[in-house]
Parts: structure tokens; sequence; C-alpha cells
């Protein structure tokens, strides 16, 4: 029999609402509107990989409270393996005209920076190109490649949620479909691959649902939480 939540403990006069930024990097309290936790990449490592990211044909998102684009990136994101997100990205993104630019007059330590690669195999140059630096990098989509602070994956995100509130990891179910749903699928409780998912994610799955496009996530919580 699969594992199931075994409850949900409620929270009279107080209802915790919290993103993290994929999973990840921020804990935020969106009804007290205050980070909770945050471990981001220091200015001068986003400097660092910026400047390896000139190298390859790719499209650079920084992703803070705002997230940010190159606005002639945008038309280009099928070419990037994004396309399905570009109506998005429209309506939702702060798109400047030069990103390299922009950060270099606004520089800021950076939650998540994500690279969108035009090829695997330009992903794999750009990872050896980030090898030698302080950070946790993972696969994403069909050629992203994710970098995030060291000691930040989606699965220390879930344990300091749970910290936050006051539940067992073993209670708690993680929806994924790429590597970097990896870490969280293996500290959950319950974990849960949705159809289109890569075979490495859907080996440590116990359980595999419907894909995105066909409420997955809709019907891992309809079966394992509610």
């Amino acid at each position: 029999m699969l594992p199931r939540i075994k409850e949900v403990k409620p929270m009279p006069d107080y209802c915790l609402r919290v993103v993290f930024d994929d999973g990840r990097k921020v804990l935020y309290d969106v009804k007290e509107e205050k980070i909770l936790y945050s471990n981001s990449i220091s200015i001068e490592l986003a400097e660092k990989i910026l400047a390896e990211s000139k190298k390859e044909d790719l499209m650079v998102h920084l992703l803070a409270i705002e997230s940010i684009v190159q606005k002639k990136d945008i038309p280009q994101m099928e070419r990037f393996g994004m396309g399905v997100y570009r109506p998005m990205y429209e309506k939702v993104t702060t798109q400047v005209d030069d990103i390299y630019e922009y950060y270099k007059e606004h520089p800021f330590e950076v939650p998540k920076l994500n690279l969108y690669h035009a090829t695997t195999e330009g992903r794999e140059r750009t990872r050896k190109r980030l090898a030698g630096l302080n950070l946790v990098l993972a696969d994403a989509e069909k050629t992203a490649l994710e970098c995030s602070a060291t000691g930040v994956t989606k699965g220390t995100g879930l344990l300091r949620l749970c910290e936050h509130l006051d539940v067992e990891p073993e209670e708690t179910i993680a929806v994924g479909d790429a590597d970097n749903d990896l870490n969280i699928l293996e500290t959950a409780g319950l974990a849960i691959a949705v159809g289109n998912a890569n075979e490495h994610v859907k080996a440590v799955a116990a359980v595999v649902v419907n894909d995105c496009d066909h409420d997955g996530c809709a019907e891992a919580i309809d079966k394992y939480l509610l």
C-alpha cells in the first residue's frame, strides 16, 4: 500500500502560504510578506557565471523578487528549449535590453540563475566551465542548467519548510519531472513522477501519475494528499 499524508495540521488564525523559488532558494511567507530563509549566489559568483555564459548560445534568466530576462531572447525561447513557457514569460518577466549591462549596473545576490542553452552540447560545455566554482548545478528542461548556491537544493528547501511548519519530511509528498527534482523526491515521504518525467526521475519515484498536460499534479494531490 502506498503511503499517504497522515494529516493536515490546522493553524488557527494563521495561514502560511509559502513560495520557495522553484522549491529551492527562498522560503517566503506571502501573508506576512517576509523571507523566512534565503541562500543566494553572491554577486562575485553571479558575475563569473555571466562572464562564462557569454561564450555560449544561450538565454540568461535571473530569478529573484523580480524575474529578469533579456527582451530579445523571448522570441527565441523555442530555440532554447523553453517555447512552452513563452506566453508566461511575456506576461510576468522584467525584460531588459542587455542583461549583462543590467546586472553590471544593478548587482544583487541572485537566489537562482538559469541558463537556457540552444543545445545539450552547449550545456555540457558551460557545466565544465562552471565546475570549479562553488555552486550547485542541475539539469532541467531540455537544455537548461540551473545554478544555485552551495548546499541549496529542492530537498534542503523542503527540510526548511518542514522545520518551519513542524512537519516531518515523511508526511510530505513531492512531484517532479527532471533531474533538478531528484533531491526533493529522495527527501519527501512519497516521491511522485509525472508521466512526462525523465527516466532518472521515474526510477526514484514510488508512483507515476499522468503527464503535466493531463493534470498529473492534480491527480497526485487528489489521490495522495486530500
